[in-house]
């Protein structure tokens, strides 16, 4: 666990799972996840869900981490740092946040802070992928300074906007 400015970043547990629902049961989030983008249909998949994001960070240097604001002790959302599938050892950030906590820099936040320690843990570089359209989230990679490096279909089998941070930008 860690913290920034406003928020907490923690391991998903399992009372998380009707939050974990309501933010990947919506269409506004999951329409943007995977190759075939789908909502969660109950709270078993949603406590499968947290159960595969706890899987995650087994490994110290990643993991899927809710994020919950810490004024209200309310999860906003997702960030992640974690090995790109079918890569070389690429490693991505990610968020997914939950639309009543939209508009509030709240993924910056949390993505800075995955970001730093990624890079304090030696990482080269790091790079996120989004899906075309995604405006929002090509905003948030360009507030971490992230650079585009064009499209591609290497990573979860669908056309991604591929972004580059290294460790010395």
């Amino acid at each position: 666990m860690w913290r920034t400015e406003r928020l907490v970043l923690r391991l998903w547990e399992a009372g998380d799972a009707a939050r974990a629902l309501d933010l990947y049961g919506r269409w506004e989030v999951a329409r943007w996840l995977g190759a075939q983008p789908r909502v969660l249909a109950d709270e078993a998949e949603a406590l499968a869900l947290v159960e595969r994001f706890r899987g995650r960070s087994a490994d110290p240097r990643f993991g899927v981490w809710a994020v919950e604001r810490a004024d209200t002790g309310v999860v906003a959302g997702s960030v992640l740092l974690v090995p790109l599938p079918d890569g070389d050892g690429e490693v991505e950030v990610g968020w997914h946040f939950h639309p009543d906590s939209w508009g509030n820099g709240f993924a910056t936040e949390a993505a800075r802070a995955a970001v730093a320690k990624g890079f304090a843990d030696g990482l080269p570089e790091i790079r996120a992928v989004v899906r075309p359209g995604n405006a929002p989230s090509a905003a948030v990679c360009r507030r971490l300074g992230m650079t585009l490096q064009g499209r591609t279909t290497r990573w979860y089998g669908t056309e991604l906007d591929e972004f580059l941070l290294t460790a010395g930008d």
